[in-house]
């Protein structure tokens, strides 16, 4: 029988691929037809001679021994191979059979990681070299000892892998000797800097603000004057614009009130909110306007808010047409100290003793929580009468101030804890009843003197009978009608009030048309003075004015 290698091999070439019922032609036939093909061009003398192919007679297999079965025959030959099995199929039977001698080891794949290396040594160097003996290495996948690189990283003409600088280009040298460059000159830059920088102070003006980095040169002092300079650099974004944000009081004149109230914007005296049916949306809290006009006469009011000047100048526009708030101050006023906005009262120019800030974040004051007086946030209510409470309270701390003495801290601070509008109206009825006892039991005696002078002498004003308010209100006289220093200070009030309110309604559309066309004015002249300082920096400012 054939070898099941022969049987592959018929089957596998198209060439034999035959119908079963025909006749094999014999392999004499084939080998004339290729000589034919071979040869038909190199022997002439052949022309004459018929080389076509013709039928020849079948293949006979083992004719000798008939008893045999022919093994190409389709009823003894099956198609496939039912004890055919992976083990035996995978190799032909010539290496199967030589399967069983020891397996020669194949040579390693070379490391790419790198690169492509060189092939010089393995293909000239033959075996004058070889890698020294070491351990065997365990980033070595090719699991050959004799393929693994030296114990120092070296190549050579040995069969052993070639160091990594064999694999750079001159382009990567070039590369690595500007980045060493560059590595020492930022060195030497930043050790230049730092020198500079902790340098000693350059005048007596700059030690004095900086006393805990003195003159020096130690490498602590060196250290320390060189951050304060760094975090003089970084004031500009978290420190106010300016050292001063209000004009000294001097610049005013007499008329300016001796007090600052200073009050917040957002949820204070207005509250924003944003809906998906009407878009964001702001009120005014009820009794705004009474609230300004009325204290306006007592205080130098100031608007000090953590929103910027480009979203909030708009709101305070519309909230005060009249310009009746003094000073607007935004966020690029304000300290900004670990994520947070801080409203820095020693930077407004202004005697903190006589300075109140009123704010509904505890975070905006924490630098001057005795000047501070924190009240709930207002979310809209229509009702709130908050605000205007607040008006006992502020207009007789304004009365108190009028001696100059009267520091607003202690005031503030005896409120501590408590609602001050509700804990002002208690003390004042408490006053208000020792008052009228007084006043009844010098009604009783036959006094030397008239009963409004015993009054204020009794409460330590002294022989004050000749004293006459702005209004012209002997003050004698309003104590012995039974009414409190604090009751004739806010009638005054309440006539100043009702004075202004008239001149508003009378003449507040003259105003707001006056102011328009002063900003109109202002606005003209600046767009003058940048096209004239242009037209000069272009070298034809002459002949622009002359036209």
């Amino acid at each position: 029988m054939l070898s099941r290698a022969a049987l592959r091999t018929l089957r596998a070439r198209p060439a034999l691929a035959v119908p079963r019922t025909a006749q094999l032609a014999s392999t004499s036939q084939w080998t004339t037809t290729r000589s034919y093909a071979s040869n038909s061009s190199r022997q002439p003398q052949n022309q004459g001679k018929d080389s076509t192919w013709k039928r020849s007679d079948p293949i006979k297999f083992n004719e000798a021994n008939k008893s045999q079965p022919n093994p190409v025959h389709p009823a003894e030959q099956p198609e496939f191979d039912a004890a055919a099995t992976p083990e035996r199929d995978t190799a032909p039977e010539t290496e199967r059979a030589s399967s069983d001698a020891p397996a020669q080891p194949h040579n390693p794949l070379p490391d790419l990681r790198q690169g492509i290396p060189s092939t010089f040594g393995a293909e000239f160097g033959g075996a004058e070299a070889k890698p020294k003996t070491h351990e065997h290495d365990p980033n070595n996948i090719t699991e050959d000892p004799e393929k693994e690189p030296a114990a120092g990283g070296g190549g050579g003409r040995g069969g052993g892998e070639l160091p990594k600088s064999a694999f750079e280009t001159s382009t990567d040298r070039r590369r690595n000797r500007v980045a060493n460059w560059s590595y020492l000159i930022a060195l030497a830059t930043g050790t230049l800097g730092a020198v500079y920088m902790g340098r000693n102070w350059e005048n007596e003006e700059e030690e004095r603000a900086n006393l805990e980095a003195p003159s020096g040169w130690g490498f602590g002092l060196m250290y320390n004057r060189a951050r304060a300079r760094i975090n003089s650099q970084m004031g500009y974004y978290t420190e106010p614009t300016f050292p001063k944000l209000l004009p000294d009081k001097s610049a005013l004149g007499d008329q300016a009130p001796p007090l600052t109230l200073v009050l917040s914007l957002e949820d204070l005296l207005i509250h924003s909110e944003w809906t998906t049916k009407t878009g964001w949306r702001t009120a005014k809290r009820p009794g705004l306007d009474y609230f300004l006009r009325y204290l306006s006469q007592y205080y130098e009011l100031v608007i000090f808010t953590s929103v910027k000047s480009m979203d909030a100048d708009p709101i305070i526009r519309k909230l005060d047409p009249f310009r009746i708030v003094m000073w607007p101050l935004f966020r690029e006023a304000t300290r900004y100290e670990k994520g947070e906005y801080v409203k820095d009262l020693s930077c407004l120019n202004r005697d903190l003793s006589k300075t109140i800030i009123i704010d509904t974040n505890p975070a905006h004051v924490k630098l001057q929580t005795e000047n501070a007086i924190v009240l709930p946030k207002w979310k809209g209510q229509p009702g709130d009468k908050g605000l205007v409470a607040l008006i006992p309270f502020l207009e007789y701390l304004a009365m108190l101030s009028q001696g100059g003495g009267m520091d607003v801290r202690q005031a503030i601070k005896s409120f501590d804890g408590k609602d001050i509008p509700t804990e002002f109206a208690r003390r004042e009825a408490k006053m208000r009843e020792e008052f009228n006892k007084n006043l009844a039991a010098e009604k009783a005696k036959k006094p030397r003197h008239s009963i409004g002078g015993a009054v204020m002498g009794s409460l330590g004003i002294g022989k004050q009978g000749g004293m006459i308010l702005s209004d012209g209100t002997n003050v004698s006289e309003g104590l012995a009608q039974g009414k409190m220093m604090s009751d004739l200070y806010r009638e005054i009030g309440q006539k100043n009030y009702e004075a202004m309110d008239k001149e508003i309604r009378e003449n507040g559309e003259k105003w707001l048309r006056e102011m328009a066309e002063e900003e109109k004015k202002f606005q003209e002249e600046q767009m003058k003075s940048m096209k004239s300082s242009a037209f000069s920096w272009l070298g034809t400012g002459g002949s622009s004015e002359k036209k």
